[in-house]
Parts: C-alpha cells; structure tokens; sequence
C-alpha cells in the first residue's frame, strides 16, 4: 500500500544493535582546551620575544650614543660592533643554510643580470641599515629610534599602489595605501622640521638627520621582490616574468651571493665609521668585565629574542593563527617598546621633582643639566637606573615644557606608526592554509633582526587574495583520493571497522554538497580469492567471507540512513546498487548516502593473481592507468593540444591521491584530511602515514603496544626530521598519483618475483619496497602524529612470530638495498643525506647484533647472581639460543614458535631478575655513575619524558613492564626464527584450511580464447566448462531427447519467474555483455547447459540426477541478490573498452601462476640455498662480537678501560670500574641514536602541535569527528 511505504514492516522489531559510530577516542575537550592555551602562548611569546628585541636593539643603540655613561665613550666601538652583529646575524643564518641546501640539494646558476640586479638591491639596502643604525640613530632621541624604523615601509605603500593599479581587481586596498604613504611622507617632512628647525645652524645635526631619513629609504628597498613579481605577473613585461622565474629557480646560490654581499658591506661601514668618529678598535680586546657583562647580556637577548621571534611567528601562521597571533602582537609591540621606555624617564623625572619638595622650581631641562648629565661616570650600582637616564639624555635636546616640541615628536611618531599599519591593512584579510610553506607565507627567508616586527609584516606575501573576495581565491585545487582496502579472510567486527570508517567519511564529505569542495573520494575493496567452487553449481559462487562484506555493508548503511533520534520516523529506502560480472570475478558498486561510492572488486584466483600485492597492482593499473590516463590519450587521438593535454595529466596527477589501507583499519575523517594536508602543501612528498594503534587484548597486544609506541614516537620521528620515513604501512597511508606513476615505481613494483631474494624484498613486506622505491626517484616520504588509525594486531604467540618472520627479513632487505645506493639515493633525493644513510647503517647494525647483545644482558646478569667470572656467563648465555638456532634447522616451524614460546617465559622471569640485578648493582657498588646504570636511567628518562610529551597515549608507558621482560624473546628468539625461516615466504597469518568436504580447486590452467564459452542462463552470464564438448560428443541424440523434458520444466519455472518478478514490480533484462546491448527475453530459449563438471558421481547415478535449475546454485550474482534482502542489487555490464582493459591487464601483468612443481621446487632450493649465505653472515657476525667480548673479558685486566667510582654524593671512592672497550663503544653509540631520536621527537611533536591547531581552527566543529 502506498501510504505504508517508508514504514518499517514490523513495527514490534525496530531496536537496533548499532556499533561505535562516533570518535570516542579523541578527547575533544581537553583539545580544545589546548589549542586556546597554544593560541594564547603563542601570541604572548610573539609579543614577548618582539618586545626584548626590539627593547635590546634601541638599549644597544642608546648606549651608543653620546654622553651615555652606562658605557664609557672610548668603549663605544663595542657596542657599535654589537649592532653590527644584530644587523648581520641573520644574513650570516642564511648563508649557512643556504650552503646546506646546496650542497644536499640541487642548484642552479642564475643568469648574470639576475644576479647584478639582486646583488643591486641587497647593497642598497645593506648600506642602508648599517647607515641607520650605526650612523644616524646614535643621535637621534629614544621617541624618535623606536618609530622611524616604521617609516621604512614608505617604499612598499608606493610598490603597492603600482601593484594594484597594474592589477585592477587588487584596488580594495587601493586607499588604505596612498594614505599610509602620505602618512609616511608627514612623518619625514615633522621629523625634518623637529630637528632642523630647533638649531638650524647646526650642520652636524642636520648630517645626522639626512642619514637617517636616506638610509631608512634605503631599508625600505629589502622587500622589493614582493610587489616586483606581482607587478610582473600582470603585466606584458617578458624581463620582470624572467627575472622572477629565475630568482625562483636560483634561490640558494642567490642568498649565497646576497647574504655575503650583506656581511662584507656592514664590516665596511662598521669599519670606516669608527676612525671617523675618531673612536679606536683597540679597547676591543680590554673591556672591563661589568661592562663586558652589560653588552654580552644585551647583545645575547637581541639575536635571540630575534630568531625565536622569527620561528614563532611564522609558526602562528601555519596555526592559522595570523589576526591573533602575529599581526597583533607586532602592531603592539612598537607601542610596548615605547612605554617601556618612556615611562621610566616620566617616572624618573616626576619622583625627582616630588623629592625636592617644592623647594627649587625645576623643568626638564635643569633635570637633564643636574641629574642626567651631572652624575658620576665611575657610578657602579644597578644597571637599571643608568639606563634609565641613558635614555633621558637622548631627551634632553627638546623643551619638553614646550607643546610644540612634544607635539611635533608624538605627530611624527602617530604618523609613523599608523603609516605602517595602514600599509600591512591587507594582511587582516590574508586567506592562509592551514600549514602553508614559509616560502608560500614570506618572500624572503631573512629576517632583520635590527627591526623584526617591520620585517615580519612587510616580508609577508602581498598577492595572498583577500578573504572576502571569494571569486578571486586562490584556493588548493580539488583533489581526487581513492581509498583503495585490501581484503581476504578478516573477522565480522574488523570489516565492520573499515566499513563504518568508510561511511563517515561519505557523511563528512558528502559528494552531494557543493560546499565541500576541498577533495571527493572513491572507495575500492579488493577481495582477494572471494570464490569457492560449489558442488552442484556451474560457477564459482562467493565464500563465507565475500558474502559477509556485503551484509555489513547493507548493514552499516541502514545504521547512517536512520541515524537520527526520531521515535516515529519512515523507513530510509536503498536505492537499487548494481552488481557486475568482471573478467577478474565480480563488483558490486554501492553509492553511499551522501553520493560517493564504494565499489567492492571479488577476485577469482582462477582468473586472476591473487596476494596482496597483486590486488595492489590491479588498482594501480586501474585507478592510475585506466581511469586517469585512458581519457586523455584518447583525447589526444581526437586531436586534443599536445601541450595543455600533458598540462592536465600532470595536474591530475599531482592531485589524485590513493590511500591504502588493510581491511581492518578503523580510521576517523580527520586523519586523512591531515595526510592530505600533508600532499597538498608539500609537492616533493609522494607517501605520508599516519600513527598507527594496534587494537586487541592479551599480552601479545600488549606488548605490540608498548613496541608501536616507541618505533612511532622516536624511530619514525627522527627518520622524518633528519631524512625520509623509510615504511609507510600499507594500513593506513597516502600515496602521491605522480610518486606511484614515476619511472622504475608501479613498472618496477608490478614485477613477477623471478629470484630468491625478490620473494623476500617484493612479497614479504610489499608495502616497505614501494616506499623503497619512491625513495630513488627522490620523493620524500613523511610521518603525521596526529593521524590516528587502528588495525588489529596479532593475538597469538603463533601469528605474531609468523608475521616479524615476514617483517624481518624484508625490511633488511630493504634497508640494505638502500644503503648500497646511498651515493645516488643522496644525490637525487634532496631529503635524504648521506649522514642520515650512516644514521641508517648504525640501525641495521645494531639489528643484526641484537641477539649477541642480548646475550651479553644475560650474561651480566648471570655474572652478578651467581657471582660467576664474566667469561663463564657470556658462556653460559649462548647456550640455550645456540640449542635453539640448532633445533630450528630440523623442527617444523609450529613446533619451533611452541619452544620459543616456553623459552619466552623462561626468559621473561630472568629479565625480572635482570631488571632487579642492575638495581643491585647500583645499591652494592653505592654508585649510579657507571656507564650501565646511566645508561639504563638515561633510557627510562627519555622513555617516561616522550610518554608525556604524548599524553593521550601516556597509559601505554605501563606495557613497557611487559616489554621489557620480552626484550629476550622479541629481539633473541624471534629473531633466530625470523632468520632460520627465511625460505617460508608464505604469508603466515590469516590463512584458514579447507573445510572438510570442500571441492577441491581446480588447477590453475591457462584457458585459450577458444576454451572460454558463455551462455545466458535466467538473467545472467556464465562459464560453461571444457567437458562440455566431450559431453555432447559421446551423448548425442539422447541429450537431446532428455533436454525436451528439461526444456519444459525450464519453461515453467521461468513462468515461476516471471509472476514473482511482476508481484514485486521489477522486470528483469537479460544483457549479452559481449555486445553491450539490452535485450528482452527469448520467447524460444536456445539449449543451455546443465551438466556440471565430473567430479566422481557414478554413472548411475549421473542419470538418475535430475537437472538443477535452483538460480543461486548456478549463478553467484543470483545468490547475491537473493541473500541481499535490504540492498537491491541489479546486475549491469562493464563497457566493451572496460572489459577489454581488464583482459589485457590480466594477460600482461595478473595471470594466475602456472601450477609449475619444477619451478617451484628450484625457488624453494634457490630460497633455502640464500637463507644458508644469509643466516651463516647473520649469525657469523654475532659470533664474533660474543668471541671479542669474551677476549676481553678474559684479558679484562690488560683490555678493559678502567674509570674511577663515584658515590652518591659524587665523592671519588677510590676504587675503579672496569669496563671492555667494544660494550662501552656499544652502549655510548646506541645512547647517542636514542638522544638524536628524543631530540627529533621533541622538534616534530612542536610542528605536530602546530598543525593540529590549524587543522581545529579550519574546520568546521561537526566536521572535525
């Protein structure tokens, strides 16, 4: 009935059993709460930092000036040396940075009139500064110091005038700028007047005046470059669009030239100013130490309160933060600067006159003559009260009784002031991107430390569009990410898990909102072998497992269509999903309730490759060469331009994106958008991954905890920092289109392994080897802490040795593939040096000596609770690992993880004792400072300092207990059988047997175009079979006699059929996919084929069985639509080009493997023969670093290094420890990686916070879960 429609059927049935929808893992709070209290720290260290640098500059300028006592005058060349410095110490920075690029990136050679022309203006400007400041503004008074550096904005609000009448759309700041330029030019002409007019004669003055008014305008040059390639990008000019382009290109060896053009031209005025000011650079080496003390702390404050200020400024952009917590805190740093100074003189000035009393009447200027000028030079107390009157005498010139005097003064300094806000007006209304580069964010990588907030706003790009001009937005393009899953044998709650993460994405980027215009998305899931042969049926039919995926999706889908808290509501409909036959098997293509899709590809390893990294390949080819290149090539055959086609693919290329993921991976929509964050900002990153968090319960997981953790928090951290991330998990990470499609990348990666080692590097750990190979072509390959994934972890003791056995060999395979390319990895890839690649090698070394290692903790602990020589310890701690290296040559792998099992725990008791015997060797010898119990402290430090440095994940410090009882079985026994089981190269977890009674498979046999048959069979396509033609051969007419009477009952089971379909209102087509054209049903069916293949029924009763024509025992695609009850599925057809990419693909690169024994029993000789070279080098090596200790430890009274003993209270007792050389080289290198890890842990956890912040500021609240 219609008016029933949208009801639920069975009113008394509607509770619903619904999974964890929302982000119950992040603590929005708490979050929130942290991004204010960053917020707000940020912008007070902002103002801060400017405030002590610009208040240390103009104290250093002030100190200089003449009659300031604080400093005598022949010291003077001191302090002039010291803003020297400030002037070029942030030239001296990029120097060395620009060096380091240089030399680890590639540079090239700008042309010689780029370089005259920037070699121009740097020297202008250079001259400029040291003119101002170590010239003209020891004279000038402290009001007019602190505000005339804003006047050197004067030739940025004229360049910017240019700019936006050049470009006409721009002209929304068109006023604000001629006014700040003419406020600029008032506050000259009241400066000029105040000091020229007030003693005309005064030629010296007037000198003094002119320098400071030409080599401010002189500064104001530095910023040319901004409104120079503005100006060129929109006009006719093929010079300024050069220049640019080559300034853009050369910018290393540019900041070379420039940086040491500044430092050669502030020495050369430093140096000629000095003797002309008849000043001596002699007193240099002989300054008094409270003088030295004064000009040290001062100087110190400047260059760095510079720098920090510098760092955290840029860091407020990236955070989003630009209004709140850079532009503010500048603009009322210059004020602070001024009360700061100010209000001690009126303070000074104003006690001074109430302790007199009234008895003498006295104005400012018998102050200055009685107390400024009058007091003791050789005055020793406070610092402070000098300074203080320092700054009165650059006062004391003007009547400050006289209106006029202080009139003109706060005119010139309001003028100059509000002429630079004015002229940086347009950075309130900058659009800015959430983690934008420095280089997208400033023009100039250098800062001025002589006036940083001037530097900050006017170095900041002018042609960022403004934010309420939206049709003129430079926004990020759109980008297409295609979440690509791998599935196989995975539980009900762990495909629930993708799937629902899958969902909330479609809702937190609905296809069907225009506004959500940032990125679209297409989900795939590649099932790999989804069919099971099905006694009875002509075809493969769907397993356990396929047909699972698609209830939970049916599921999951009713779960986020009525999700709403509504008591009456209508039942949300599906809408009819389609189901395809593929070449490969099938797919079922489901749009989610906001538009995007899912499309679910089942895999037939009949009919294709199957394993991981096959499915891997097969969406390679068919989202990156199928759906992205296809279409242009065949544009271009339509005679599409050559150069614009080329322009797009790389665009498109550029801005598609696949995220792979496993098929348990429980993710939350903001971890992508942070690794998309990550693609977007940065071009040069092919792969980016996230943390990820392995879920389960038991020991096992517990300990994968504490293990994930650590790699996470320090291993992965300082491969980001100081190189690239050399594995990024195939669970969960973004893959850059142009990465994946680069030369020797998918090519290489879809290689069939040929030899021994290509199964251990390619097919054991496929996801470490793409990354390897991103690597060469030179991409860089990134870590984001802050996006969280969860995939389950192994449960069993058995499945997570079989999984490190895969682990481990493939990834020193892979490490060692990249060290012995070091040379031409380091030369093509600008993020990896080769200090990181000997970083890299110090790693794999301690690997691979890991179980010697072990040995010798055990060692020392058996020396200590048996009170036994050294030498007989270490003996007897390589027994039982040798014992059990022997046995897993001989045992079966099962039975070699059941003794390393009972060894773990045998192990894991004398670790406890271990742990207790290094506390009682510190409480026997009454010392801490051995190099042991440093290190063990130094260790637990750093482990408990990085555990709260991540707070959400702080519980997880607590594993640790349980890791390190399992260091012995972790890094001894697993890995001895990792090494001794390197010829398995079976995937070793997942895999479930064969039910009893299954069909077996049939073998893996090549079929020709003429072996491969279709007939249409109630609506659908099927495979006949090749006994088909044996069949009819030796049967003959008696089929046909036979086929009379099935013919009959087929007729009426259609007419069954046909009444079911128009009671339900469908009709039903039948679709000759050869061609591609709907076609009603036959009235006059041709003879189908019901014979399955033999198995073994015996004759008789092939004849007494009647003919199945059940629909779901034939046909997978019936028995998917007559299992979906909620979700309609209507078949459709791949398109003929489609069916035939698939064809192809199939044929070239994913044909099943032939069932070949001979080959497969030389790669399994070819794999034991490479597992005897590896494992003899492997377990050599451990060998001969337990020989060197036990040498040592034998001749430890002629070998060892002996140090003397310290107690508690660091007193020398007296005694020596003796300590063998190869432990203490040993221990000192691991402790120096741990420190280089916790030190890149602390710079990347800063820049974690960082983008965070921005991503909360952006998004909007409902979209941020």
């Amino acid at each position: 009935m219609e008016e029933d429609k949208g009801l639920p059927a069975r009113p008394w049935d509607t509770f619903q059993e619904v999974p964890v929808i929302e982000d119950e893992q992040t603590p929005w709070k708490l979050i929130k709460l942290l991004k204010i209290v960053s917020l707000s720290l940020v912008a007070l260290i902002v103002f801060g930092l400017a405030l002590c640098s610009k208040t240390s500059f103009l104290l250093l300028i002030t100190m200089s000036n003449e009659g300031t006592k604080t400093i005598p005058d022949d010291q003077k060349p001191v302090i002039l040396l010291c803003i020297g410095c400030s002037l070029i110490a942030s030239s001296v920075f990029l120097f060395l940075k620009s060096i380091w690029k240089a030399c680890y990136k590639t540079s090239k050679l700008p042309r010689k009139a780029t370089i005259a022309l920037v070699l121009f203006f740097e020297f202008l400007v250079s001259v400029g500064a040291a003119i101002l400041t170590i010239v003209a503004m020891p004279h000038l008074d402290i009001v007019t110091n602190v505000t005339i550096l804003n006047g050197v904005a004067v030739l940025s609000t004229l360049l910017q005038v240019i700019a936006q009448c050049t470009a006409k759309e721009r002209n929304r700041f068109l006023l604000p700028s001629i006014t700040a330029f003419i406020l600029i030019l008032l506050g000259y002409a009241l400066f000029l007047a105040l000091y020229i007019m007030k003693d005309p004669t005064d030629i010296k003055m007037a000198i003094w005046v002119g320098l400071a008014v030409g080599g401010s305008f002189l500064v104001s040059f530095n910023w040319w470059e901004t409104y120079f390639r503005l100006i060129g990008d929109n006009s006719s000019s093929v010079f300024l669009k050069s220049l640019c382009k080559d300034m853009t290109k050369c910018q290393n060896v540019l900041h070379i030239l420039s940086s040491l053009l500044r430092i050669v031209v502030t020495a050369c005025v430093l140096g000629a100013y000095v003797p002309l000011a008849k000043m001596d650079w002699v007193i240099v080496k002989s300054i008094p130490s409270r003088e030295t003390r004064i000009i040290a702390i001062t100087i110190g404050i400047q260059l760095i309160s510079s720098a920090l200020c510098h760092w955290f400024a840029v860091a407020a952009c990236k955070m989003h933060a630009l209004r709140r917590c850079f532009i503010l805190p500048l603009y009322l740093a210059s004020l602070a600067v001024m009360a700061l100074l100010v209000v001690p003189v009126i303070v000074y000035y104003q006690e001074y006159r109430i302790s007199l009393n009234g008895t003498a009447s006295i104005n400012f200027t018998s102050y200055c003559s009685v107390v400024v000028d009058g007091r003791n030079q050789s005055l020793k107390d406070s610092v402070f009260p000098n300074l203080v009157l320092d700054v009165t005498h650059t006062l004391c010139f003007l009547d400050m009784s006289k209106i006029t005097d202080v009139g003109i003064l706060t005119g010139s300094a309001v003028s100059w002031w509000l002429g630079l806000v004015l002229a940086t007006l347009h950075l309130w209304y900058l659009n800015v991107y959430r983690i934008q580069r420095t280089q997208d964010l400033f023009v100039r990588r250098l800062y001025e430390g002589a006036f940083i907030e001037q530097s900050l706003l006017l170095n900041t790009r002018f042609d960022i569009q403004a934010k309420g001009r939206k049709k003129n937005l430079k926004a990020l393009e759109t980008v297409m990410v295609y979440l690509c899953a791998t599935m196989w044998h995975e539980t009900y709650d762990e495909m629930m898990n993708i799937i629902i993460s899958i969902f909330r994405l479609d809702k937190y980027r609905p296809k069907t909102d225009p506004k959500y215009n940032d990125f679209t998305f297409e989900a795939h899931i590649y099932f790999d072998d989804a069919f099971e042969h099905v006694e009875g049926s002509q075809e493969r039919h769907l397993n356990k497992y396929a047909k699972n995926l698609v209830e939970i999706i049916a599921e999951v889908y009713n779960i986020f269509t009525n999700i709403d808290k509504k008591l009456f509501k209508q039942q949300q409909q599906f809408p009819d999903q389609k189901v395809i036959r593929t070449p490969y098997g099938g797919r079922v293509v489901i749009t989610m309730p906001h538009g995007n899709n899912i499309v679910v590809h089942f895999k037939d390893k009949e009919l294709i490759r199957h394993k991981k990294r096959w499915s891997q390949v097969m969406y390679l080819y068919y989202l990156l060469g199928w759906k992205l290149m296809t279409k242009y090539y065949r544009r271009w055959k339509m005679g599409g331009e050559e150069k614009e086609l080329e322009a797009e693919v790389q665009k498109e290329k550029h801005n598609t994106y696949l995220l792979a993921l496993d098929g348990d991976t429980d993710f939350q929509p903001a971890a992508v958008m942070l690794l998309i964050d990550r693609l977007k900002m940065y071009p040069r990153v092919g792969a980016a991954c996230g943390r990820i968090h392995p879920t389960g319960s038991g020991p096992a997981v517990w300990f994968q905890k504490f293990e994930y953790a650590i790699s996470h928090w320090l291993q992965k951290t300082a491969e980001h920092v100081f190189g690239c991330v050399l594995c990024s998990p195939g669970c969960f990470s973004l893959f850059r289109a142009a990465a994946l499609m680069d030369n020797n990348v998918m090519k290489k990666y879809s290689t069939k392994s040929m030899e021994a080692s290509h199964y251990i590097q390619y097919d054991q750990g496929e996801d470490r080897w793409l990354c390897t190979l991103l690597l060469k072509q030179g991409w860089r390959v990134e870590y984001n802490a802050a996006s969280d994934a969860y995939t389950n972890a192994p449960e069993d003791f058995k499945e997570l040795y079989n999984q490190r056995r895969r682990w481990g060999p493939s990834t020193m395979a892979n490490v060692v593939d990249l060290l012995g390319s070091s040379n031409i990895i380091s030369q093509k890839n600008p993020s990896i040096s080769k200090p990181f690649m000997f970083y890299q090698l110090f790693s794999i070394i301690s690997a691979i000596l890991a179980p010697a290692t072990i040995c010798l903790l055990v060692a020392g602990s058996l020396a200590f609770i048996l009170n036994i020589h050294s030498a007989a310890a270490l003996v007897m701690s390589v027994i039982p690992p040798a014992i059990y290296l022997g046995l897993c040559f001989k045992l079966k792998a099962d039975t070699q993880i059941t003794i390393a099992a009972v060894l773990s725990v045998m192990y894991a008791f004398l670790m406890l004792v271990v742990t207790m015997s290094i506390i009682g060797s510190m409480v026997k010898d009454k010392t801490i400072l051995t190099p042991s119990s440093i290190f063990v402290i130094a260790m637990t430090t750093i482990y408990i300092i990085t555990a709260i440095m991540h707070p959400q994940e702080f519980p997880i410090v607590f594993y640790g207990v349980l890791y390190i009882i399992c260091i012995p079985s972790a890094y001894l026994l697993l890995t001895i059988y990792s090494m001794v089981n390197m010829n398995n190269v079976s995937w070793g977890t997942r895999e479930t047997k064969p039910a009893a009674g299954a069909a077996t498979p049939a073998a893996n046999t090549p079929q020709t175009t003429k072996q491969k048959g279709r007939f249409y069979f109630c609506g659908t396509q099927c495979n006949t079979r090749p006994v088909l033609l044996f069949v009819l051969t030796e049967l003959g007419m008696i089929f046909i006699l036979a086929a009379k009477r099935t013919f009959q009952r087929f007729f009426s089971w259609v007419k069954c059929c046909n009444k079911s379909n128009r009671r339900s209102g469908e009709s039903q087509l039948c679709v000759n996919q050869e061609n591609m054209i709907p076609e009603p049903a036959q009235p006059e069916p041709q003879p189908q084929n019901t014979i399955v293949e033999d198995i073994g029924i015996p004759e008789e009763e092939q004849r007494q069985a009647p003919p199945v024509f059940d629909c779901p025992s034939q046909c997978w695609v019936t028995q998917l639509q007559e299992s979906s009850n909620d979700m309609r599925l209507q078949e459709d057809s791949l398109d003929q080009e489609e069916q035939e990419f698939w064809m192809e693909l199939q044929g070239r690169y994913l044909k099943p493997l032939p069932d070949d024994k001979e080959r497969q029993k030389k790669i399994a000789s070819d794999l034991r023969e490479l597992r005897n070279k590896i494992n003899f080098a492997f377990f050599f090596l451990n060998a001969l670093w337990l020989v060197a200790t036990f040498t040592l430890q034998v001749f430890e009274a002629v070998l060892s290094i002996k140090i003397p003993k310290f107690n508690y209270s660091l007193v020398e007792t007296g005694d020596k420890i003796q300590i063998d050389p190869i432990a203490l080289m040993f221990i000192v290198g691991f402790a120096l990686s741990v420190i280089i890890q916790f030190l890149a842990m602390l710079y990347h956890r800063v820049y974690t916070l960082i983008h965070y912040v921005a991503f909360l500021d952006t998004e909007p609240r409902e979209q941020k879960t």
